[in-house]
């Protein structure tokens, strides 16, 4: 397995480079994990928009299940799985909101359907049906009908800050590899696991 000593961020940038040349869709696609105070677990989809050692970053509506769990309890887990790579990344770790500029500029860079969708979306709320959706999208449509369309102030971007790292890479006969990486003291020490 293609490691990088002591540097689990260099790590996970070639495999998702390799992920980029090999996967058909969204080789940013990656599952979080989150868990209410009580330990309530719920896991969904989503699109990595941007990391680096600072963190894993996501956008999202903040009244949405996902935030309202984060809120209540800041930690997370990610996952990606490459299947045509035969890897898979765990990453776990404490969880911060992104500053409103680096909210402000991701969304300004979106399509104008989803920077209006946005606004259009109860995310994770109840809906009687598709139409009221769709009336809603074409409400904020004319309410904002050229460019220049704000951010909403209930959607912005969380950073998923890791404490431990999993690279595993599947081997025949299950005799896969598993490395660790877990932060101490300020310092990522590397481990392997039985598969």
């Amino acid at each position: 397995m293609k490691q990088v000593k002591n540097d689990p961020f260099a790590t996970f940038g070639d495999w998702l480079a390799e992920a980029e040349t090999s996967e058909p869709n969204d080789p940013n696609a990656m599952i979080l994990a989150t868990a209410t105070p009580e330990g309530k677990p719920s896991a969904r989809t989503l699109l990595l928009k941007a990391w680096d050692h600072q963190g894993f970053v996501f956008y999202t509506n903040l009244e949405s299940r996902k935030s309202l769990e984060l809120k209540q309890n800041p930690r997370a887990a990610l996952l990606f799985y490459w299947k045509t790579l035969h890897r898979q990344v765990r990453i776990e770790g404490a969880i911060s909101q992104v500053s409103d500029a680096q909210a402000d500029e991701y969304y300004a860079s979106r399509p104008r359907g989803s920077r209006i969708g946005a606004w259009a979306s109860a995310q994770s709320k109840p809906l009687p049906d598709r139409e009221t959706f769709e009336a809603r999208f074409k409400e904020f449509e004319a309410k904002f009908p050229g460019d220049a369309i704000p951010r909403p102030p209930n959607w912005s971007g969380w950073r998923v800050t890791p404490n431990y790292f999993e690279f595993w890479q599947d081997i025949k006969y299950r005799l896969h590899e598993r490395t660790t990486y877990t932060l101490t003291e300020g310092h990522w020490l590397s481990g392997m696991l039985y598969p």
